[in-house]
């Protein structure tokens, strides 16, 4: 049995089975989600006997950290594998004293942007709660004492919202102060445009924020580059993100790789501001992180300044992403179960 997969509930049944004072099941808790302990051994208030029976019938996790990776820039990508054999990756990204992890919701995706790497794998399955969580557990045990992860992102290997049960109850844990208790405000799921998953977020919560990868001002353009486009046309993903229930002063944040001829026009730009309105919202733009292979180019820096220029003239906040970890294929798209690891 996994540990991290039982609820609290769960729990707390688990140890009175056992003839246990509640107690435990609360001391538990706190080893596994606040301490970040994936150690019996490091459970110092629980007698050693039980320390023994537990690491003869349970385990605290199911990943294994398989493989590691470090950026020049500080960035770490982490890859996991999983009691089936597949793989997943997650990504640590240090910016000032901010510390954010972009964790995976599925081994693989079936999405098929062309101009994202982790398309290319194909999908293999759904990640499980415990699964997606765990990643964050992983990585909080390894900071340093007294920092801590301060946001975490949805945006690794997979689409979110084609697994929305699991990501859900992932996020309840994430928010949780009985789990990991990291504010709502800090935790971003990331969507490349699935308009049924925006509106079953905002009818069920919980309220995170929302990104959506757009990348193209018309249907042609979006059909050719994210095939999910076909399923939930522009007009339709625009109406989902303006039904979304926003708090005073949230943003929608939408991604928008810079693609050299595709999508970087300053009629591009003049549309796009047409489709953001009334939606409070921000641009994220992303000059293409390239990789062997890649059918696309990033687009110039002029190109790139004149579309932001254009979004700030208009009234949208729209500042240019600086690339983490791209020397190690930890950029964004650029996830892919890369087997140049060091080893762990």
């Amino acid at each position: 049995m996994t540990l991290t997969s039982l609820s609290s509930e769960e729990l707390r049944k688990f140890i009175a089975d056992k003839g246990l004072p509640v107690y435990r099941a609360k001391q538990l808790l706190h080893w596994i989600y606040t301490a970040g302990c994936g150690d019996f051994n490091e459970m110092l208030n629980i007698p050693k006997a039980l320390r023994c029976t537990l690491a003869k019938t349970t385990v605290i996790r199911s990943l294994r950290l398989a493989a590691r990776m470090k950026s020049t820039d500080g960035t770490e990508k982490n890859l996991f594998s999983l009691k089936d054999g597949e793989f997943i990756e997650s990504v640590l990204m240090f910016e000032g004293s901010r510390r954010t992890l972009c964790v995976s919701t599925q081994a693989g995706c079936a999405m098929g942007c062309k101009f994202c790497l982790t398309g290319s794998t194909g999908f293999k399955r759904n990640l499980a709660a415990h699964e997606i969580v765990e990643q964050a557990l992983f990585t909080r045990g390894r900071l340093l004492p007294g920092s801590d992860l301060t946001n975490i992102v949805l945006m690794g290997m997979g689409e979110p919202f084609e697994n929305f049960e699991n990501v859900r109850e992932a996020l309840m844990k994430f928010t949780s102060p009985a789990y990991l208790g990291i504010s709502k405000r800090r935790i971003t799921v990331s969507t490349c445009g699935n308009a049924a998953g925006i509106r079953e977020m905002g009818r069920l919560g919980p309220d995170v924020n929302l990104a959506v990868s757009l990348n193209a001002t018309t249907d042609k353009v979006r059909d050719k580059i994210m095939p999910i486009n076909k399923r939930f046309p522009i007009s339709e993903l625009m109406a989902a993100c303006r039904e979304f229930p926003l708090n005073p002063h949230r943003k929608i944040t939408f991604e928008y790789v810079m693609l050299k001829d595709i999508n970087d026009t300053q009629k591009d730009a003049k549309r796009l501001l047409r489709l953001l309105n009334g939606i409070p919202s921000k641009v994220n733009l992303i000059p293409l992180n390239p990789y062997a292979g890649s059918r696309f180019t990033r687009s110039t820096d002029k190109n790139i300044l004149g579309f932001q220029s254009l979004l700030v003239e208009g009234g949208v906040e729209a500042p240019i992403r600086k690339s983490k970890g791209a020397d190690i294929s930890a950029a964004c798209g650029q996830l892919k179960n890369s087997k140049i690891y060091s080893e762990v």
